[in-house]
Order: structure tokens, then C-alpha cells, then sequence
């Protein structure tokens, strides 16, 4: 029979019959509760503590400091107890014991169903999540019923030459084969062997990879089929292709687990938000405002391989790890070590991740200046973080990158210096660092930076600013999370803490009481989050891409309106319940509509030019056959033909840059016989040359030509080299292939 789809025929019976298999997201893990700092309370009888009212609201149980004597009746009654003899002691001892553990027990009961409660919702909200990022991107890309091919295709730049390395690790004879395949590959910068596991940040392909084979091996050794196998019928006389769905097909078994874990990142964001609030509504407030500014909180379901799939959600929990920690008197070892695995897992899939860290450390400084955190503490914060970063350069095996970091310098200062000389000193120690080691790769983000103060310009941060992620925040973006209503409540929320933390201020410098200075110590998680949501600002207004941080946070401090350490006066007023669904209910007015625009996507996955290009590669090229062109059609070819390149999307290593520009530089005016002189010396046998990159103009300055004039002034007003290819490409090149998209130029050898 024909199963109609999208465009597409399925036809039974199956090439390989088998049936999918399905994964249910995990549960969250457990978050630790915050205590009060100590204070004495008043004693009742039975031992119980009576509670001191207009405190902070968080709960936890801490005993007293044990005191040598006490003084009065009670005091009496335990002497003459102990003169009366043994016995008497231990029915004293008996009472008051039956006493504590029945006022902890009805404690902890009532606690662990709170809990429990909790993390219920929070499960319920991961799922939710998963099926909402899961269906778009099958809505988008018709993804169940595309060939190997194009599921391969459809994962363009970055995404690619990521998923390659989880190809190659799951096709090789063994898992420790093909991981000794990547830490030696000679494909990807041909002629070049690099250790693609210090440059690329892959252990997520590693590990994916390992669960693919292990999955695979148990359920063949159990009999029971991973996939369902069919032939799609595309029309529009294109020829039938083989598509297979389930768990055994390595591009849906790589995507399905990013979508898990982003999942489970839902699940964290409601216990982030309920603990940060201290309150199950607040969890609630932070999910739906995620869910209604989905658009502006994460790419995961258009582009699933990228780094911050992966990282993004090891943020989320190294950040409220960190709230704990800020929130509690004492910092314990555990909360330590936690902090440390979440930030070693949040910097090994994602090079950004360091400036980011960057950010949260300037942060931390600024509490603690403002004398919400102590030295001690902050030296223990800093701990951690130098820890997971020494762990993460030699997992990375040796990426000097990590070392000469303005994260790693700003670490040090940080460590040894107070006050001002913390910004000038992490500058420095950068500059020196990457002058000792001679290291270059992170240059182009300081360019970047200087492009958006001073104009400045170089081809390696054109390349980058002309991307419209790289570019300034859209002006539109304030306006769409003012109408979802988010802006304007975290504005309240924020202005309410600046208030708290001026009012702190004046009593620091003032002679307040001890006891007064300490209550207003409860606050600086709050204020440490306040300073956090301004650096995400900050980098959302320079480089649009990274508003992927910022709106999320947006998200979280929205919590923040059922806080009653903020807005307690309110609540004495009207219920929280009823000012929260309220808030809720007009923020859907616009949430549901963003959520209905996303709902509506309805696409289906084809790229017939590039589909031609690479199955002639297979055909007509030798395996070893070098080849160079722009950095997302390498990706494609090294991909899915598994050819050697010499460039790639990978931007972040200065040689890399400079091959690149070797490359680009048909896009410029330069002699044709000098471009295939520098072309020759790379190695390589094809250019595959897109007219589309000649012509096309995202904003003015910004097409290739006008990039390279801007590199190469004296070559300025001459006609392109790729346009003379397009029309002849001799003596130097000869076309081998060519269609509405591509054209390969052989390059011939003197």
C-alpha cells in the first residue's frame, strides 16, 4: 500500500522490516535546598524551635552550637534527673528524643512531598518540551522520511562536520578505532593530521557515538529490530530513495538525544526557577515565559548538532548550583565538586563557552566588591572553576586556547588582585599569555569587539560581522519580548533588587547593626543575578546570536514576581496565585500567538543542486582527491564523501583563518594565476565555486568582493575572479561539472 506524506510516498512492504523504537526523557536530577544563615531562635517546650517570622522563606534545618551549661529551670530539672540514677536519665533522654524525631518526621514528610511535587512538574515540563522541539523540527524537515543523503545534507556548516566525526566513530571496526581515527584525521585540513578532539570540542560525538554502538549491539544481540526501512517515492521524476525510521538510524539517534537532554534542560529551568523564587509558581512563570518567547530562547530544534545543544543545559545547572551556593552560609564539599563536573561539562562541547564563564565571574567579583559574598567564599567559587578548567585542558589535550583565555587570566587576577586592576589586569594577562605561547586563535574576538566600538575591519571579522547572527541586536527583538509582557515584568523585578542593593549599600557604609548587615546577605543571589542579566545584555546588543543567553535568563528572573523576599508586601495585598495567572493570562495573548506562528512551520527538506554535486564526487572523483570551496559545502563533501578538505566552518584557529582566506580569494579580484598558485600549494584537485557567493549581498560592504577589496585595496575596481570563472574558466582551471548551483573547476598542474 502508499502511505501519503508530505510530497513523498511511502511504499510497503518494508525493505527491512523492524519496528521504532521510542526513548522517554529522563528524570531531572535532585537540587539542593538552600538553609538561613544561623540565628538563634526561641526555645519551646519539646525542644522544638519556634521560627523567626519575616525571614527569608527558605527552609532547612541547622542545629545549634553546642553550649557547655545552661541556666535555669530546665537546666535544674536535668541535674536533679542525673541524681536520681540511670534510669531516670534515659526516660528523660527517651522523651526528648520521641519529641525531636516526631517534629523532624512530620518536617521531612511534609518537605519530600513538596519535593516530590516539584519534581514532578518539572518532569511533566521536560516532556513537554521534548515534544514541542521534537515536532518542529519533524514539521520543518520532514525529517522521518528523507534518504541518508539529505538527512546528511540537511546538517549544513557546522553541523556537518560535527555530525562526520560521530559517522566515522560508529562506522569504523571499533569504537576505539574510530575514536583513534578522529584524534588522527586527515581529512578534514588536508594535508594536515590534527587531533580533531583538541580542536572541535567532540566529545559529545564520543559519547553519542559509544551509546549508538552499545545500543545497536544489545538490541541485535536481543533480536529486536531498530528500524523500520522503506522507499520513498519523491516525485517530480526524481528516483525513489531508501528512508528509514527508529532508534537504529544514526541521524535520528543523534538528534533524538539532543532533543532529551534539551528536555531535561525544561525539567532543570522549572526547579531553577522554583528554587530562585522559592515558590512552584515561579517554576511555572519561568517555563511559560520560555515557551512563549520560544523563537527568541533556542535554535535547538532548527540546528540540533551546533555546541550550544549541547552546552546550554549544563549552564542552566551549573547556574543554579551556583544560586545554592550563593544562598547557603556554608559551602560543603559536594556543592563544590557539583559545580565543578557542571562547568566541566558546560566548556568541553563548546569553545564559547569560556566567555560566557567570563561573564559570570565578573559578575561574582561585583557581589563580593559590594559585600554580598566574603572572600572565603568567592575563593571557593573560584576554586572550582580553576579546577574543571585544568580538567577540561587536559581532556582537551593541551588546547592552549583554554590557558590563555580572558576567562582563564580574569581567574588569576581575580585570585591576587581586588578593585579596578581586575579589568586591567585580566587584559593584561591575556595579552601576555597569548604572546608566551604564541597563540592566535581567539584574536578574531577581540576584532569582532573592536568592530562594533571603532569600525574596525579585517576580511577574518567581515566574515563574521556580515552574518546576521553576528550583527547588532535587532531593534525588533525588545519589542517582542515587551509585547509577551516579559521585558516589562523582569524591568520590575530588577528595578525592585537595585533598590534592595542601594538600600544595602548605605547601610554598609553606614553604622547599621550586625544583625541588620546579615539579613540584607540573604539578597545576593538575587543581586549576583541582577549583574549576570546585565552582561548577558550587554552581549546580546553586540552580537545578536548570543540574546540565546540573555532571553532564557529573562525567563528565570521572571521567577522572580513570586518572590516573597521581593514582593512579600504585595502578597499581604493579593493573592500570589491570582496576580501570577493574571500576569500568565495576558502574557498568552501573545505567547500563544508566537507559539501558533512556530506550529504553522510546515517544510520539507531538499537541496537537488548540492544532492547532484556530491553524488557526482563519489562517481568521478578518487578517494583522495583534495578539494576546497566555501565553508558549508566542505562540510558536505568531507561529510558525505568522505574526501579530504582543506577549509572548513570550524573558524576558531588561526590557521584555519589563514587557509580560509586562501580559498576565498576566488571570490576576490586577485590574477586567476595567483589564486591557483596558493590554491596549488594547499594540495588541492578541485575548487567547487558557487556563483551564488559572487553576486549575493546580505547588506551593503558585505559581498565577497567588497570584503576583499577592504583586504586587497589594490586589486579594488577590477572584475571578480569568480565571475571570469563562471564565464571560461582556462588556462588555469578546466569545469568538470556544473549545474544551477555549483560548478567544480579542476585545478591543472603546471
Amino acid at each position: 500500500m502508499v502511505v501519503p506524506t508530505r510530497g513523498r510516498n511511502k511504499e510497503s512492504p518494508p525493505l527491512k522490516p523492524g519496528q521504532q523504537q521510542h526513548q522517554s526523557p529522563g528524570a531531572s536530577p535532585r537540587s539542593g535546598r538552600g538553609r538561613p544563615p544561623h540565628s538563634p531562635g526561641r526555645q519551646v517546650p519539646g525542644g522544638a524551635r519556634a521560627m523567626r517570622k519575616g525571614g527569608g522563606g527558605r527552609r532547612g534545618a541547622r542545629s545549634d552550637p553546642q553550649r557547655p551549661c545552661r541556666e535555669g529551670p530546665a537546666a535544674e530539672g536535668e541535674r536533679d534527673a542525673l541524681g536520681r540514677g540511670p534510669l531516670r536519665l534515659l526516660h528523660v533522654c527517651r522523651d526528648q528524643l520521641r519529641v525531636f524525631v516526631d517534629d523532624r518526621k512530620a518536617f521531612i514528610i511534609k518537605s519530600d512531598s513538596k519535593m516530590w511535587l516539584t519534581f514532578l512538574l518539572a518532569a511533566f515540563a521536560g516532556v513537554l518540551h521534548w515534544c514541542h522541539i521534537t515536532t518542529l523540527f519533524e514539521n520543518d524537515r520532514h525529517f522521518s522520511h528523507l534518504s541518508t543523503l539529505e538527512r546528511e545534507m540537511a546538517f549544513r556548516t557546522e553541523m556537518g562536520l560535527y555530525y562526520s566525526y560521530f559517522k566515522i566513530i560508529i562506522e569504523a571496526p571499533s569504537f576505539w578505532n574510530g575514536v583513534w581515527a578522529i584524534m588522527n584525521d586527515r581529512l578534514t585540513e588536508y594535508p594536515l593530521v590534527i587531533n580533531t578532539l583538541q580542536r572541535f570540542n567532540l566529545y559529545p560525538e564520543v559519547v553519542l557515538a559509544s551509546w549508538y554502538r552499545i545500543y545497536t549491539a544489545i538490541m541485535d544481540f536481543l533480536g529486536v529490530p531498530t528500524k523500520t526501512c522503506w522507499t520513498v517515492n519523491r516525485g517530480k521524476g526524481l528516483s525513489p530513495v531508501e528512508s528509514c525510521e527508529g532508534l537504529g538510524d544514526p541521524a535520528s539517534f543523534y538528534v533524538a538525544v539532543i532533543f532529551l537532554l534539551n528536555g531535561l534542560m525544561m525539567s532543570l529551568f522549572f526547579i531553577y526557577g522554583t528554587y530562585l523564587s522559592g515558590s512552584r509558581l515561579g517554576g511555572l512563570v519561568t517555563v511559560m515565559c520560555f515557551f512563549f518567547n520560544h523563537g527568541e530562547c533556542t535554535r535547538v530544534m532548527w540546528t540540533p548538532p551546533l555546541r550550544e545543544s549541547f552546552s546550554y543545559p549544563f549552564l542552566v545547572l551549573q547556574m543554579l548550583l551556583l544560586t545554592y551556593i550563593l544562598r547557603i552560609p556554608n559551602i560543603n564539599t559536594g556543592s563544590l565538586i557539583a559545580l565543578c563536573v557542571s562547568n566541566i561539562f558546560f566548556m568541553l562541547p563548546w569553545q564559547f563557552a569560556q566567555f560566557v564563564l567570563l561573564t559570570q565571574i565578573a559578575s561574582l567579583f561585583a557581589v563580593y566588591i559590594m559585600g554580598y559574598i566574603d572572600s572565603s567564599k568567592l575563593q571557593k567559587i573560584l576554586s572550582a572553576h580553576m579546577v574543571s578548567l585544568v580538567v577540561c585542558f587536559i581532556l582537551m589535550f593541551g588546547n592552549s586556547m583554554l590557558l590563555t583565555s580572558y576567562y582563564a587570566a580574569s581567574l588569576v587576577v581575580i585570585w591576587v588582585i581586588e578593585g579596578c586592576a581586575w579589568l586591567f589586569g585580566t587584559v593584561t594577562l591575556k595579552y601576555l599569555t597569548s604572546l608566551a605561547f604564541g597563540i592566535a586563535d581567539d584574536a578574531h574576538i577581540g576584532n569582532i569587539l573592536k568592530s562594533k566600538f571603532i569600525g574596525y575591519k579585517d576580511f577574518d571579522t567581515l566574515m563574521y560581522t556580515c552574518a546576521a547572527e553576528f550583527d547588532f541586536m535587532e531593534k525588533e527583538t525588545p519589542v517582542r519580548y515587551t509585547k509577551t509582557l516579559l521585558l516589562p515584568v523582569v524591568l520590575v523585578v530588577f528595578g525592585v533588587i537595585i533598590k534592595r542593593a542601594i538600600k544595602y549599600l548605605m547601610w554598609a557604609l553606614s553604622q547599621a547593626g550586625q544583625y541588620e548587615r546579615e539579613e540584607r546577605f540573604n539578597h545576593g543571589e538575587l543581586v549576583y543575578h541582577a549583574l549576570q542579566l546585565l552582561a548577558y545584555s550587554v552581549l546580546a546588543i553586540l552580537i545578536m546570536r548570543l540574546k540565546l543567553f540573555l532571553t532564557p535568563h529573562l525567563c528565570v528572573m521572571a521567577s522572580l514576581v513570586c518572590s516573597k523576599q521581593l514582593f512579600g508586601w504585595l502578597f499581604c495585598k493579593i493573592q500570589p496565585k491570582t496576580l501570577v495567572f493574571a500576569i500568565l493570562a495576558l502574557m498568552a495573548i501573545e505567547g500563544s500567538a508566537n507559539l501558533q506562528t512556530q506550529w504553522n512551520i510546515m517544510g520539507e527538506f531538499s537541496n537537488l543542486p548540492q544532492e547532484e554535486l556530491l553524488e557526482w564526487i563519489k562517481v568521478n572523483t578518487r578517494q583522495d582527491a583534495v578539494f576546497a570551496g566555501a565553508m558549508p559545502t566542505m562540510a558536505s563533501v568531507k561529510l558525505s564523501t568522505l574526501r579530504p578538505i582543506v577549509n572548513h566552518p570550524h573558524y576558531e584557529d588561526a590557521g584555519l583563518r589563514a587557509r580560509t582566506k586562501v580559498v576565498y580569494s576566488m571570490y576576490s579580484r586577485k590574477p586567476a594565476k595567483e589564486v591557483k598558485r596558493e590554491l596549488i600549494k594547499l594540495g588541492v584537485n578541485y575548487y567547487i565555486l558557487e556563483e551564488s557567493l559572487c553576486v549575493s549581498r546580505k547588506k551593503p560592504g558585505c559581498s565577497m568582493p567588497e570584503i576583499w577589496d577592504v583586504e586587497d585595496p589594490a586589486n579594488s575596481g577590477k572584475i571578480p575572479l569568480c565571475t571570469l570563472m563562471s564565464k571560461d574558466s582556462r588556462p588555469y582551471f578546466i569545469t568538470v561539472f556544473e549545474n544551477s548551483n555549483y560548478r567544480v573547476l579542476k585545478a591543472l598542474k603546471e
